[in-house]
């Protein structure tokens, strides 16, 4: 996949009222219960703050997609089968485990339940569900809103939080999964800007957790 050219940052009144400071604490809200699954309270709130960060770099993306996009693609993970999420969603074929492709599913009818009723236009719905709807499984990101999602998805897993909990799901220790964010993870990044904060971050988490010793 192509990285994307670094902008400057974009902080003009208006697209940060018409984007980033769009109040979306109603839709926080709508899934709380959706956020209780997998880590998805700590995991979803940290990958949209990346989110955020991203879209300043890029202001040519439309924020707001990719603000929504992000709040609620993982949210399907709640209505799959929990006692699978681990043994098969964080096994050895994770990548194309079939309860993968559910949660995808069940996330897209997520946005279609709340998103509505919310006032978003079922344009914009869409616009959402396309990029939920392939996150983990779709090989190619298809525009500029996709590609901050996907990025903001795993930049998460370079923080301390996010190596906690994503090591114990994969049965690593701290070290042996930060190895494997460098050989794996750190390739997947599509954006300049998204690499630059995944290496930051993974020196800063590699430091905390003295994996040079542990």
């Amino acid at each position: 996949m192509t990285l994307h050219t670094v902008h400057a940052v974009d902080t003009s009144p208006i697209r940060q009222a018409d984007t980033l400071l769009t109040d979306l604490d109603p839709l926080w809200r709508a899934v709380v219960t959706e956020m209780r699954t997998r880590g998805n309270d700590i995991h979803i709130p940290i990958s949209f703050a990346f989110a955020e960060r991203l879209c300043l770099v890029y202001p040519e993306a439309d924020a707001l997609v990719v603000r929504v996009a992000i709040l609620l693609h993982d949210t399907g993970w709640a209505r799959v089968d929990e006692t699978k999420i681990i043994s098969e969603g964080f096994g050895a074929n994770w990548r194309q485990a079939d309860i993968r492709y559910q949660h995808e599913a069940r996330g897209c009818d997520i946005a279609r339940e709340v998103l509505p009723a919310l006032g978003y236009s079922e344009k914009f719905v869409v616009r959402v569900t396309d990029i939920i709807d392939g996150h983990d499984t779709r090989a190619e990101s298809y525009s500029i809103e996709d590609s901050l999602v996907r990025d903001s998805d795993r930049l998460w897993r370079f923080t301390t939080a996010g190596i906690a909990l994503a090591s114990g799901w994969f049965g690593q220790t701290p070290s042996s999964y930060c190895s494997r964010l460098r050989t794996d993870i750190l390739p997947e990044l599509i954006t300049a800007a998204g690499l630059d904060m995944a290496v930051c971050e993974l020196e800063r988490s590699e430091s905390l957790l003295r994996i040079g010793v542990l």
